[in-house]
């Protein structure tokens, strides 16, 4: 039997909002794991106390943004007609059904003129706090990597530009060991370093401060860099936005000084080949913690010696080439690098020279960083079982944290133009993805009552 519905649109009814929003709801999660009224003191010194007209309220304004970044709505404009019609929306920003819900020109308008970014990190430092104080950060072992997020400019409006080239923070410590290993060997020591050479880059017309990224399979884009920290739960440690044409390693030291600075109990660091350099070791190991990176390959051209056949005699200080021929001490360059040449005789006559050097002159040269025993200690940590257990886990550490971010939370482009919005942008979005993580963590009864041994993937 056929029955037809009745179409009751025009009826008004007495409701409880609270009802309509389901027990589990990840809302509900999030407002019973967190007490958002510390935003008030955060944003306090912000407004006037007895003069102007009232404000629309800060936490409502934040939490709008929170509700952008947890369902990865694109736009503040999309968030607030989705908030208008959601009820669940509206129950977590305390609004009734009939309340006027802000203009979304007025949530953007205090993000970009009032909540800068300092307030960005208060919020992120305080969701950092309570997952500490709820006993879910694992700071033993920090996982780093660096992803990048196309920006809000056209490829086809490019502009060449020559920038001063920056000046590397490791510059006089490594002039000095050039200097004494100089000596060392006889040779005149530098005076001082040459300043930086000017580099040419692209520069975009629509946003000057973000770059060209092009790596792999990836399309050449504008985009920015978010030079990530996680630890072994997942939770984002912190995170350094660069433009996107700044190479992995060059980043860094900025962020190893901020990650371990809040966190001083780090005692691994796991990265990728990336960050595989004599600086990024020595800075680890001198620090008393381990650098767990991956393999790098030679960087030596297709069907020639691998660099690992050149074998170093520490004793006399040589090199011996593939075919048992030396090469000898000649220099230590200004970027670190000893240099072993060969015997033109002995090249000349080599049977394999057309796979070491296409030098006119039959020479091969060999180079060797003054800090290389770090680069080899790293090596042996590759091999060791803290390595091992350690970068198996960047798969479901760093590299799920940048999958949730561009696949459930919109990072994989962004709107904002300028490195300071994207940079709170990114940040307030990887608060975002903590507070998510800590309130569904927080509802699940029994984590808490699960042994802490067997909630660690990984102790050192």
């Amino acid at each position: 039997m056929l029955k037809r519905e009745k179409l009751e649109r025009d009826v008004v009814e007495l409701v409880n909002t609270d009802l309509l929003v389901p027990s589990d709801h990840l809302l509900r999660k999030i407002d019973g794991a967190v007490d958002f009224t510390h935003i008030y003191d955060f944003v306090e010194d912000l407004y006037c106390a007895d003069n102007g007209r009232p404000s629309a309220d800060p936490v409502v304004l934040i939490k709008m943004a929170l509700i952008q970044h947890l369902y990865g709505i694109r736009s503040l404009r999309q968030t607030v007609k989705d908030i208008e019609m959601n009820i669940a929306y509206r129950w977590f920003l305390g609004y009734t059904l009939n309340e006027t819900i802000p203009h979304f020109a007025t949530v953007s308008y205090n993000f970009r003129h009032r909540f800068k970014e300092s307030v960005i990190e208060d919020i992120f430092t305080w969701i950092l706090y309570e997952v500490e104080r709820a006993g879910y950060l694992k700071p033993e072992v920090v996982f780093v990597d660096a992803t990048h997020i196309k920006a809000n400019a056209n490829l086809k409006k490019p502009i060449k530009k020559a920038i001063p080239g920056a000046a590397r923070t490791y510059e006089d410590q490594l002039l000095e060991e050039v200097n004494a290993d100089r000596e060392d060997h006889g040779k005149k020591p530098f005076d001082d370093t040459k300043p930086p050479e000017d580099r040419n880059v692209t520069e975009s017309t629509t946003d000057p401060d973000c770059g060209v990224f092009n790596k792999g399979e990836h399309k050449k884009c504008f985009a920015y860099g978010a030079h990530t920290v996680c630890d072994q739960n997942n939770f984002v440690r912190d995170v350094v936005v660069t433009a996107g044409n700044h190479h992995d390693s060059q980043i860094f030291d900025a962020l190893y000084k901020k990650v371990t600075g809040r966190y001083p109990q780090i005692q691994v660091i796991t990265a990728d080949a990336g960050y595989k350099t004599p600086w990024i070791c020595k800075t680890n190991f001198d620090d008393g913690r381990i650098p767990s990176v991956l393999y790098k390959r030679p960087m030596t051209k297709p069907n020639y010696h691998k660099s690992y056949e050149d074998v170093y005699d520490e004793y006399n200080d040589w090199v011996i080439c593939p075919e048992n021929r030396t090469l000898y001490y000649a220099t230590t360059n200004r970027h670190g690098y000893q240099e072993y040449k060969s015997i033109p005789f002995n090249c000349e006559r080599c049977p394999t020279r057309h796979l070491c050097t296409e030098n006119k002159s039959c020479e091969k040269t060999v180079t060797r960083h003054v800090w290389q025993d770090y680069l080899e200690m790293a090596e042996d940590i590759r091999h060791s079982p803290i390595g091992k257990a350690t970068y198996s886990l960047r798969s479901q550490t760093i590299e799920r944290v940048f999958a949730d971010a561009k696949e459930k939370h919109a990072m994989r482009y962004t709107l904002y133009r300028s490195l300071n919005s994207v940079a709170s942008w990114v940040r307030l979005k990887y608060a975002a993805m903590n507070l998510k993580k800590l309130a569904l963590w927080k509802s699940k009864a029994w984590l808490l009552f699960w042994p802490v041994t067997q909630r660690t993937r990984f102790s050192v």
